[in-house]
């Protein structure tokens, strides 16, 4: 890709779409924000199965920090680091430690980074009866304070998001009671939440199903609304990609939380095996959704909602799985910009059913908007192909080595 591609991409765009469309699409992806997760970097992910790690892994938060600093390098985008308090901030996996969140926090901003959204861990040693809904009372208060310990580092230490997902659920029909299981996450939720700093953003997470197979106590968005909602103004839903049915229309899921106004976040992943075990591609799905997230006006601004890639790579190289992810978002949210709305409501009036998804798709499914893309880091000065920029670093043959 060289500046002559890149002008004659532009101006094609240009005469298809408009001047003002790829000029706002260009700024769109400059401004573009997502966090990406510490634990991608280190030893989770593929490791679950035969034990695999793709070479040079992260085997600390140290080395995990370093890696994030130089995908920022190339991208200009994943300023934010997400982290797991027992993975990131445990001596012992069990319990959270303020003091090695604040080195954490140190060791970002030397490098250029920031502490980002704080999720606590409630999957690990003890949760094989659930969490917040654990009938061990010991158990229950572990995971209770830790969310409160969350909560004070991610407003004195991050950057005030609290990201919540609970593995609470059953593996067969009557194992659990399920009203139960319902009321008593909301109420432990509410005890919670009333000791966590009032300006923090929680965000409470769902998923359809695992490691519950029968039921999850939080299975889908409305759930995770009604929570929320009985929470208080600064609590929202946290949709991940992966976490549905395949035949889930999530784009409609986004467009109704931005009508509520909600202060939601989104996990970006891309969800072959309805997990989130796969790095983001510029699908026409993914496209979709950043219409709906443009079209609510949650993407750039004071209304913006939390942007964060959640991906357990397995086989994959795990920089280029987040530079490649970090490369989709931005191709797709350059589509949801350019699509022409004006004249989209026209074909509406007129009720063209066809012609209408014909003009959509024009920009969603056909435009190539590598252009928009490259154009934008150009102006921010950075590589413009991130990923051939990685290779050509030398940095894997250093990371296998360290």
């Amino acid at each position: 890709m060289d500046n002559k591609w890149i002008e004659n991409g532009l101006e094609n765009l240009r005469r298809e779409f408009g001047d003002e469309k790829v000029k706002n699409a260009i700024e769109a992806v400059k401004q573009f924000e997502v966090e990406i997760p510490s634990w991608t970097l280190g030893p989770f992910g593929g490791g679950r199965f035969g034990n695999y790690t793709p070479p040079g892994y992260a085997k600390n938060i140290e080395q995990k920090i370093e890696d994030a600093a130089f995908i920022y390098s190339l991208t200009g985008a994943n300023r934010h680091l997400s982290t797991h308090i027992l993975w990131d901030f445990s001596d012992d996996g069990m319990e959270g430690n303020y003091k090695i969140a604040q080195r954490v926090k140190t060791l970002c901003e030397e490098k250029g980074l920031k502490l980002g959204a704080i999720n606590p861990t409630y999957f690990l040693t003890g949760s094989e009866q659930g969490s917040f809904i654990s009938p061990s009372k010991e158990t229950k208060k572990r995971y209770m304070e830790q969310t409160i310990l969350g909560g004070k580092i991610a407003k004195e230490l991050g950057n005030g998001i609290l990201s919540l997902w609970f593995p609470d659920g059953s593996l067969y029909p009557g194992q659990i009671d399920l009203q139960a299981a319902y009321t008593e996450i909301k109420e432990t939720l509410k005890k919670v939440y009333s000791e966590i700093p009032s300006d923090v953003n929680v965000l409470v997470e769902y998923k359809v199903f695992e490691p519950g197979t029968y039921s999850t106590t939080i299975p889908d968005w409305g759930t995770s609304y009604l929570l929320t909602k009985s929470l208080g103004n600064n609590a929202g839903v946290l949709i991940d990609l992966g976490h549905h049915y395949h035949i889930t229309n999530i784009e409609q899921i986004v467009s109704m939380l931005a009508a509520e106004k909600m202060r939601c976040g989104f996990h970006f992943n891309t969800r072959y095996a309805a997990d989130d075990d796969h790095a983001v591609e510029p699908n026409q799905e993914m496209a979709r959704i950043f219409y709906e997230l443009v079209r609510g006006d949650v993407v750039i601004g004071k209304n913006k909602w939390a942007y964060m890639i959640d991906q357990a790579s397995g086989r994959e190289n795990r920089v280029h799985a987040l530079l490649h992810s970090i490369d989709s978002l931005q191709l797709s949210l350059a589509k949801a910009v350019i699509v022409n709305t004006a004249e989209l409501e026209n074909l509406r009036k007129n009720d063209e059913v066809i012609l209408v998804n014909r003009l959509f798709n024009n920009a969603i499914l056909n435009a190539d908007v590598r252009p928009i893309v490259a154009k934008a880091r150009w102006e921010k000065g950075i590589p413009i192909d991130p990923v051939k920029a990685y290779l050509d670093s030398g940095y894997q043959a250093k990371i296998e080595g360290r």
